[in-house]
């Protein structure tokens, strides 16, 4: 393995889990407590096991309390492995929880774009569930069962004991080399199955530029080529985990057969040396059934070693994205505030002449301004700022008494309708409830109907209209009339448009008017827009 690759891990990536792994609460706690409560039931499994052999010559009545505690100690055993296994998934389900979060928080927050960042938030997220379900618990219990059981079967057979004890040391030896081989080839997979992920995201978004320039062939080969690249490296990880898991076997069966034939040779007195005890079938039943439970444990661990391998890859690049930023304090208003820009200025990049140089406006509370100018005069750059969508250079913005820097965000307080209304996957109801999620089914129909939504609710299922993350089946009049339906269910004393009455035909427009002049009623309201009809409903127009 590369000495970088391992520096990382040490540096990085395992630290990382470490801390993320306090976030699966108690259930992180009590899943190896619940293994560890499985070594008690094998060992009383195998005492009645052994004391039931013996007994069974004195007749079934003799016999019978300790079939009793085999059935006792089965459904112990199965009742534990539930617990266990619930246990795991809870923990798993809060880390998970945690590192979605804060990789969200993370893309979103600090801009992070392109396929790797969004496949890291999916594929590298599913990634962490197996090493806290499974091997986390398991490294726990693996780590004291062992020599429990050891423990348990040296009361009845010292030697038989030792002989575990020191098969345990070959046994522990292939782990540790069959580890340092997978942890290398499972980073490759994963970064292998991060770039198929990614490449096929960004041919997604630039689906129609290849269609039109004709490169689906070529998007293909790509696609293809990362594709078997990722199978060969999963043959690589599944090779390594073969190869490990058969010599594993080997080392537990080559133990567990030493005990027998120790066991039986003492029994029949034909041991070729001396030894400091003499077995009766009792106590040699015992070690026999209790041997091979030596090593369940270490099984579990190397069945769930692949998890953690995978864990370890993708927190190195989960690690790697930037820490969130604190998300602002929100601040709402009681009532609609007033609104300045003082000697504002807007540029996007340095070098670049500014949108705005040293623009000035108030807003009074309650006042409805449009904004008209020509594409590209700064109109919807003037609401991004309020948002914190755009990048104030110079001045200062005030909302109410008090400056928007100091303030935080207001989003809380802000009703909006852009141009580009995001749809998430869901129902037509899901859809417009973001805005408002208190809003009972009638509310919510009555905005969807208000801007124009009638034709969608009567002819595809109402509310429970399915909707995809591109707004199937709506146009970009309708997707701009869910914008603003939202605008006006949200209860809020700010009021921002970005052209809301765009790729509509001009009945359609005339019929929205007065629904928006409605929506602005007690509202600090500024529309950012194109038309002269929109603009007549503002009480003060600002041209750009």
């Amino acid at each position: 393995m590369p000495a970088s690759f391992t520096a990382d891990l040490d540096a990085v990536a395992r630290p990382w889990l470490k801390t993320l792994g306090k976030s699966g609460g108690r259930a992180a706690k009590t899943a190896p407590l619940w293994l560890l409560a499985d070594v008690a039931a094998a060992i009383a499994f195998a005492a009645g096991l052994a004391l039931g052999v013996d007994a069974l010559p004195r007749g079934l009545a003799a016999a019978a309390p300790w079939l009793l505690l085999i059935a006792f100690a089965a459904a112990a055993r199965g009742a534990l492995a539930r617990y266990a296994a619930r246990a795991g998934a809870r923990a798993a389900s809060g880390v998970k929880a945690r590192a979605r979060h804060d990789a969200v928080a993370s893309v979103l927050g600090r801009r992070v774009t392109g396929g790797e960042a969004l496949s890291a938030v999916v594929e590298g997220v599913e990634a962490l569930d197996g090493h806290v379900a499974r091997f986390t618990p398991a490294r726990l219990a693996a780590t004291l069962a062992p020599l429990l059981i050891i423990a348990a079967i040296g009361v009845a057979t010292p030697v038989a004991a030792g002989i575990l004890l020191l098969t345990l040391i070959p046994f522990g030896l292939v782990m540790a080399l069959a580890g340092g081989a997978a942890a290398e080839e499972s980073r490759r997979q994963f970064l292998a199955l991060e770039r198929l992920s990614s490449l096929f995201l960004d041919r997604v978004r630039a689906l129609p530029v290849v269609l039109a320039f004709q490169a689906e062939g070529t998007v293909t080969r790509d696609l293809s080529v990362a594709a078997d690249d990722l199978a060969r490296r999963t043959i690589r990880v599944l090779r390594v985990a073969f190869l490990s898991s058969g010599a594993l076997e080997f080392f537990a069966a080559l133990s567990v057969a030493l005990v027998a034939v120790y066991c039986g040779f003492n029994l029949l007195r034909l041991l070729p040396f001396p030894v400091p005890e003499q077995l009766d079938l009792k106590r040699a039943f015992f070690a026999l059934a209790l041997a091979p439970e030596v090593y369940a444990p270490l099984r579990r661990l190397a069945a769930a070693y692949h998890d953690r391998q995978a864990a370890e890859a993708a927190a190195l690049t989960l690690a790697a994205l930037p820490a969130p930023a604190s998300p602002p304090p929100e601040v709402t208003f009681a009532a609609a505030p007033s609104i300045r820009f003082q000697a504002v200025t807007v540029a996007y990049d340095a070098g670049e002449a500014p949108v705005f140089d040293g623009f000035d406006l108030d807003i009074a509370p309650g006042e409805v301004v449009a904004l008209l100018g020509p594409s590209g005069s700064g109109k919807t750059t003037l609401l991004n700022l309020l948002l914190g969508l755009a990048p104030l250079s110079g001045g200062e913005i005030s909302v109410g008494d008090q400056r928007l820097s100091n303030l935080g965000s207001i989003a809380a307080s802000v009703a909006w309708a852009g141009q580009a209304p995001v749809v998430l996957p869901g129902t037509l109801a899901d859809n417009l409830a973001l805005a408002h999620p208190g809003a009972d089914r009638e509310a919510l129909e009555l905005a969807a109907r208000a801007v124009g939504l009638a034709q969608v609710l009567d002819g595809r299922g109402g509310l429970d209209a399915r909707l995809d993350e591109r707004g199937a089946g709506l146009s970009g009049g309708e997707r701009r009339r869910l914008g603003l339906a939202r605008a006006i269910l949200k209860p809020a004393p700010i009021l921002l448009l970005d052209e809301p009455t765009a790729d509509l035909d001009a009945a359609s427009e005339l019929a929205l008017l007065p629904i928006l002049a409605r929506a602005a009623k007690d509202r600090t309201t500024l529309i950012a827009t194109h038309s002269e009809a929109v603009a007549a409903l503002a009480d003060r127009v600002v041209r750009l």
